[in-house]
């Protein structure tokens, strides 16, 4: 390791301990190494390179897709939902955990949003699993758990901005690449659950978590404008209708006319606080896309992607081995770092090794997701696991408890999707 990275390092572990916004850790840690680096070496301008950063139309669908998943949270989405996840799964044993479970991965993939699936969807469930005796920790974990998989359904942010950073990736097939290996570990959480369930008696009886349910049809088809929105978005983008920006607008359209004019949840009052929510998370966002490109030109220009690639191939030529330093590497990075710079960061450092090996980038860009998925429940960055503490009114030390066999099941998946490949690249074959 050269001085210079070496700096780089020291700079960011001692900001990620005096608990700087990661943003400003990526960029500090930036400006720091770039000065200590011979300028005619490293010719290159951290302005411009901030600014270059976002100067992109694919990333127009973030704020877009931000905007909708706001007016879904709030627009009587996540109701309708769960009414029908109640229906098809509330009767059985342990109902009320499949329920949430099953919501939040339709609220996570409609939404696109992991955060926002926790605290709609936990702010209903969570209470309700107390009021049936299920564990307060444990509902919250089950909530937090199968929120993440909205991060691998589609339509998806971070797979935007990996498409973005990958070059020639197809956002449609990343998007189709995404669906099985999302619900393979939505199925994962719900067994997991139900055995827990089991064990300690929750829902014990078949039924009585879900007494009076409305009827299928109707419960239907008052979810089915919402659900609508998948098929609207991933019709659109493989039939060559739109771009996934445009059918990030779309979206937003979509949203609007649902909250306001067809459920009439939102009223036009709250038009303006949803839409100021909306830009400043926007603004947490791009600014991690803008600083998190600065870095990673810098570790370009310094050939640490090379150096990186080298040294794992010292190590073994076999992909099995090469892929589980990875995910150990991405396991470790996302306890202390957002999925987006962590994205933004390390693609283009691990990518060129896994094509390397004949590894497709789309099948890549899903082992990272559902890797980082898991940093998203870990302290002491994981944003699911706090906004889940928060909503359910637990403590993070009796949660991160709770969550520890959905630790091994995510783990289980995340082998699964890694070593077999058509897990992720069979619906994307269809491209083809």
């Amino acid at each position: 390791m050269s001085q210079e990275l070496a700096i780089m390092l020291v700079c960011f572990v001692a900001l990620l301990c005096l608990r700087v916004p990661i943003a400003f850790v990526l960029g500090l840690a930036t400006v720091v190494t770039a000065l200590a680096l011979d300028y005619d070496k490293v010719s290159l301008s951290i302005a411009s390179d901030l600014a270059n950063g976002i100067d992109s139309f694919a990333l127009l669908a973030i704020p877009f897709f931000i905007l909708a998943g706001e007016l879904m949270g709030r627009g009587g989405l996540a109701r309708r939902l769960i009414d029908l996840a109640t229906v098809i799964v509330g009767r059985l044993p342990g109902g009320l955990a499949l329920v949430n479970t099953l919501t939040c991965m339709l609220f996570g993939a409609i939404s696109g949003s992991a955060v926002a699936a926790v605290s709609s969807i936990g702010g209903t469930l969570i209470p309700e699993m107390n009021r049936k005796g299920y564990e307060r920790d444990f509902n919250i974990a089950v909530t937090a758990s199968a929120a993440t998989t909205g991060m691998l359904i589609p339509p998806s942010n971070i797979m935007i901005v990996y498409a973005l950073v990958a070059g020639n990736v197809s956002v449609a097939a990343l998007f189709l690449g995404g669906i099985l290996p999302g619900v393979v570990i939505g199925l994962g959480i719900m067994i997991a659950a139900v055995l827990i369930c089991f064990v300690r008696g929750y829902g014990k009886q078949a039924g009585a978590d879900a007494p009076d349910l409305p009827p299928f049809g109707r419960a239907l088809l008052g979810a089915f404008p919402s659900l609508l929105l998948i098929f609207i978005v991933l019709g659109g983008i493989l039939g060559g209708i739109f771009t996934a920006t445009e059918a990030s607008a779309i979206a937003v359209l979509w949203a609007f006319l649902l909250g306001v004019v067809f459920y009439r949840e939102i009223n036009p009052n709250e038009l303006i606080g949803i839409t100021l929510r909306a830009a400043r998370t926007t603004a947490v966002v791009l600014f991690l896309v803008a600083s998190s490109y600065a870095m990673s030109r810098l570790l370009t220009q310094e050939q640490v992607p090379q150096q990186v690639s080298a040294a794992l191939l010292n190590l073994s030529e076999n992909p099995f081995v090469i892929l589980l330093i990875i995910n150990m590497t991405l396991l470790a990075v996302g306890v202390f770092m957002d999925m987006t710079p962590a994205v933004l960061i390390f693609t283009p450092i691990f990518l060129p090794i896994a094509t390397s090996l004949g590894i497709d980038p789309v099948h890549f860009g899903i082992i990272m997701i559902a890797n980082l998925c898991i940093g998203l429940l870990t302290p002491p960055v994981g944003t699911c696991l706090f906004v889940g503490a928060g909503v359910g009114g637990s403590d993070i030390v009796r949660v991160s408890k709770a969550m520890l066999p959905f630790y091994l099941v995510m783990l289980a998946m995340l082998l699964l999707i890694t070593y077999w490949a058509p897990l992720s690249m069979q619906l994307p074959g269809l491209l083809k």
